[in-house]
């Protein structure tokens, strides 16, 4: 007992001279004697860890790498983390649509701000797939556009240049139209015009007919030929 004793007395006697040497007076801090560890280390320990109640002050957090990234909107995706999945969803948004071109797809995402090396890389991917066909879509198109509306060679080719498709692949698409084909729909127009001109002079039907045709590009030479059929009948009356 005496040894433990003495050992506690030494362990107080270390405390107050390590009190001391903090600056505190040890009569004013009746404190429990510190453990070895406290005192052997004196930059770890510091004065409010002998205060008992007292709480070590926080650490300071460190900031994530996605915390330092700028947060983007909807309309900002230049500076959105994952831009590749915005154009990848806007490309498909408006392929669940309707089949669009290359060019229409890039320049929806352009109107999101995408960034064009993203875009790019979004659409060579959806073409390996074949999502994305140019070729195939003027085909589509030619078929659609040409009979539905009655389009002649020379308005289709405008529409799909317009659209982005390469010349070549506008060819090949064009070549599934013939000469027949083309009077083909321009009578079947002028047919359409002219149920709508009833009791309208010869003259101003004529007008009227040879301007549909033109605007739908049709030839001098197919438009004369088709008048005349739709408006021989209409002379006599």
């Amino acid at each position: 007992m005496k040894d433990t004793d003495a050992g506690g007395s030494d362990a107080v006697e270390q405390a107050r001279t390590w009190l001391a040497r903090q600056g505190v007076h040890p009569a004013a801090s009746p404190v429990r004697p510190p453990r070895w560890t406290e005192i052997h280390d004196q930059h770890s320990v510091s004065d409010s860890s002998l205060e008992g109640d007292s709480e070590p002050p926080p650490r300071r957090k460190r900031p994530s790498r996605l915390e330092s990234v700028p947060t983007a909107g909807d309309d900002d995706p230049d500076t959105d983390p994952d831009a590749e999945e915005v154009a990848r969803s806007i490309v498909l948004r408006k392929l669940s649509a309707q089949a669009r071109t290359r060019q229409e797809l890039s320049k929806a995402m352009k109107a999101k701000n995408v960034p064009d090396d993203v875009g790019s890389a979004v659409l060579d991917r959806m073409e390996e797939v074949g999502l994305v066909d140019d070729a195939e879509f003027a085909r589509e198109w030619v078929s659609s556009r040409q009979s539905r509306r009655y389009l002649s060679k020379t308005a289709l080719r405008r529409e799909l240049n317009s659209k982005g498709v390469a010349k070549d692949q506008i060819d090949s698409a064009l070549e599934t139209v013939d000469g027949e084909d083309e009077y083909a729909a321009a009578l079947a127009l002028a047919q359409k015009k002219l149920r709508s001109m009833a009791g309208l002079q010869h003259e101003v039907q004529y007008r009227r007919l040879a301007g549909a045709l033109a605007r739908r590009g049709f030839g001098s030479g197919t438009s004369s030929k088709v008048l005349a059929e739709v408006l021989h009948g209409q002379q006599g009356n």
